[in-house]
């Protein structure tokens, strides 16, 4: 039994050992190509140094975590999990985020999906108060999403502390996420979260998360 067991762990620590690092995902535009809404320093803070530190320090993480996993050291595996949650987490939300926007975006979403919001929400202008309302609501850092619920077929809103990336925390598919953090807006909406949040609609990608769901 314990040779067979050796057997099957081999393969896997040899996957670890291959497993190659995240990178830093492009942006689909320009800094500067979401002004006025979002101003090109705050898109280039964002994503080249604070997206980038969360990848950075994931691949550090997960690399802990495989010597972890060599060792059967169990103790360090699950003192590790919260590092990997944040970073992990921080790198999913992102790698959603910016794909969320556009410099063409804004309006409104069409077809399967803005017949989903209105089934789930009334209408689309009350699905935005719910998802304006949930995301200026988070105490603290953290985002608001528009989820998909695969268990009831419909879509639902929720928020989420720090960096907690929604499917793994809730189950939720997630469809569209804005960023609470301060680093998301602070340069150039202060502390006043909610004018960020008016802006931020009129740069939402309808096609990308027409597509997720």
């Amino acid at each position: 039994a314990v040779c067979g067991t050796s057997r099957q762990l081999a393969p896997a620590l040899g996957y670890l050992g291959s497993r190659q690092k995240h990178s830093l995902p492009d942006l689909p535009y320009d800094y500067g190509a979401l002004e006025p809404h979002i101003n090109a320093q705050i898109m280039q803070l964002h994503h080249s140094k604070h997206h980038a530190a969360y990848v950075n320090n994931l691949n550090v993480t997960e690399e802990k975590y495989q010597e972890a996993l060599a060792k059967g050291d169990v103790t360090a595996q699950i003192a590790l999990q919260p590092a990997l949650k944040f970073n992990g987490g921080g790198h999913i939300n992102h790698s959603i985020f910016w794909t969320n926007l556009s410099p063409n975006g804004g309006g409104e979403p069409k077809g399967e999906l803005l017949e989903a919001i209105k089934r789930d929400f009334g209408s689309f202008d009350k699905f935005k108060e719910k998802l304006t309302a949930a995301s200026v609501g988070v105490q603290g850092s953290g985002w608001g999403w528009l989820g998909f619920n695969k268990e009831r077929g419909h879509l639902q809103i929720a928020a989420c502390p720090n960096q907690d990336p929604l499917q793994g925390t809730t189950g939720l598919i997630p469809l569209l996420g804005i960023d609470v953090w301060e680093h998301a807006y602070y340069l150039q909406y202060k502390n006043v979260r909610p004018d960020y949040l008016k802006a931020i609609w009129n740069v939402i990608n309808w096609e990308n998360v027409t597509e997720r769901y």
